[in-house]
């Protein structure tokens, strides 16, 4: 049991952030056992041209990574190129002591600290960087929705939405991780930051016991950042709305940015921002401004209206299931 002891400043300093080092560390594990995680094999598949004797070396048989890579994001969102410049000032006894801790030694492929760090950039831009802005819209979202349940319901229901391995009673946050060993964490005025990720499966904390109170967990919507196809609302519902909003609000199933819809729907950005003003106006929708983007989620209405639409649909669609 990972045990974090919030302070009274702690516990109004709780955070959230994404960091784009944090999803290219975390997605290493999907290539050491790409099985583990079917919602990502179209994205493994397309990888080419990597130094994979490094990247596969870099994590255990369990997917753990050293602590160096995961460093706690200082800022909401942190920019890849700021982390990597500071990745390369992290001094080479710093990694050597993370690969010791992690790995027993420090493995043959991680012992030239320049092949390492060119490596991950490669990686970075070979494999992450044409999927960046699908993946942070997926992680903005997640942390709109998050944000709202906290201000909504305190913060012992958001973290117990996050995962059911994640327990809050004041003041201890409690993380069971499988294999991981005992420790208690006093954050001591350091704040609790919650990093989203569309790699994790679980959840995930710092290797280093002496590490500030960092939790990462699974994003919501994280096995829609590949998907290729759209949702299409049900006729019903487009008979009321027309086919394109009702199409927008069947694809608000999770929370998504006014751009991300745009990119995945093949709309403009400026059509579909006019629709989801309507459907917002309309009581369909609730709206939130996170970074550069607006989030959209359905409402309990949004969500009645297009669940209603698809029960009457299916029963126009076959009748037989009226009569039984």
């Amino acid at each position: 049991m990972i045990e974090f002891v919030l302070g009274e400043s702690d516990l109004v300093d709780v955070r959230f952030a994404v960091s784009p080092l944090s999803e290219l560390t975390l997605s290493l594990r999907v290539l050491k056992d790409p099985a583990k995680y079917p919602l990502h094999l179209p994205w493994v598949r397309g990888i080419r041209g990597v130094d994979a004797d490094v990247l596969l070396a870099l994590s255990t048989a369990r997917g753990w990574t050293p602590d160096f890579l995961s460093p706690r994001p200082l800022t909401p969102f942190t920019r890849i190129e700021d982390e990597f410049a500071a990745l390369r000032e992290i001094p080479a006894r710093t990694m050597r002591r993370d690969y010791r801790t992690l790995f027993g030694d420090v493995p043959v492929a991680l012992r030239d600290r320049g092949r390492v760090l060119d490596a991950l950039e490669h990686y970075w831009h070979a494999a992450l960087a044409p999927r960046w802005d699908r993946m942070r819209a997926v992680l903005e979202a997640d942390i709109a929705h998050r944000g709202r349940d906290m201000a909504q319901h305190g913060l012992a229901a958001m973290l117990s939405g996050i995962s059911d391995r994640i327990t809050f009673s004041a003041p201890v946050v409690q993380v069971r991780i499988a294999g991981a060993q005992p420790r208690r964490v006093e954050a001591g005025g350091q704040g609790l930051t919650l990093v989203p990720s569309v790699f994790a499966r679980r959840t995930a904390v710092p290797v280093d016991a002496g590490a500030p109170p960092l939790l990462i967990y699974s994003a919501r919507g994280a096995g829609t950042v590949w998907e290729k196809g759209r949702s299409r609302g049900p006729a019903a519902l487009a008979g009321v709305l027309g086919q394109v909003r009702a199409d927008l609000l069947a694809e608000l199933a999770q929370p998504r940015s006014s751009t991300d819809i745009a990119r995945f729907t093949g709309v403009t950005t400026s059509a579909v921002n006019q629709h989801l003003r309507a459907l917002r106006d309309a009581g369909l929708l609730a709206s939130q401004r996170h970074g550069r983007s607006v989030v959209y989620a359905r409402t309990d209405l949004g969500d009645a209206l297009v669940s209603h639409s698809v029960e009457q649909g299916s029963s126009v669609v076959n009748p037989s299931f009226a009569r039984t």
